[in-house]
């Protein structure tokens, strides 16, 4: 009897081990993807079937959890951003330079989010830059400065605690080459300017 006791409690743990584990994975499979669903680019990530009616589920679900609405990806692609180009965490104490450049032809937006993807709230009401309002370098480039505190320019608002930057580019060329795991023109760096 007390060896059956035993078996019970056995499969039990295993049964509780194997829905935990089940659980666990898809959690991480929906909200961090695998390589089988997204592609990294230094500090940056995209779903590379979001938008797409041939989308996985892991794609699928990702989108509808977060409430995302993407264009196809055949012609937009987001990207998103936790650290800097050091693989440090983006956080609200640190200010950071985000060097926009090689996407001529392409339209860009870039916006910083908290962790939960809400916008950062902040007296200045700027939540975004993109190719067309942001101001440019005599060489071409777009420097994105983001700060807690006022800075001149290009200057993006961050609340307290982490940060999640989002870059949408709309260039057909740059997602045919992501979808086809291809080289792709160089996206923006993220530097640490200096923490408080």
């Amino acid at each position: 009897m007390r060896q059956f006791g035993h078996l019970i409690v056995n499969l039990l743990a295993i049964v509780v081990l194997g829905i935990g584990g089940g659980l666990g994975s898809a959690w991480y499979m929906v909200e961090a993807g695998s390589r089988l669903t997204t592609r990294s680019f230094g500090p940056w990530t995209t779903w590379i079937a979001a938008g797409r009616p041939d989308a996985d589920p892991y794609t699928r679900a990702h989108t509808a959890r977060n409430g995302l609405l993407p264009i196809a990806s055949t012609l937009e692609l987001s990207f998103y951003a936790k650290t800097d180009s050091d693989g440090d965490q983006l956080q609200s104490a640190c200010d950071y330079a985000v060097t926009v450049e090689g996407l001529e032809g392409a339209w860009w937006d870039l916006a910083a989010f908290d962790r939960r993807g809400g916008v950062i709230p902040n007296g200045a009401d700027r939540f975004t830059f993109s190719s067309d309002t942001a101001m440019r370098e005599p060489d071409g480039r777009a420097v994105i400065v983001l700060a807690r505190d006022a800075r001149p320019g290009n200057w993006l608002p961050v609340g307290a605690g982490k940060v999640t930057l989002a870059l949408t580019v709309q260039d057909a060329v740059l997602a045919a080459a992501v979808y086809a795991a291809g080289p792709i023109k160089p996206l923006p760096t993220i530097r640490k300017l200096g923490c408080r």
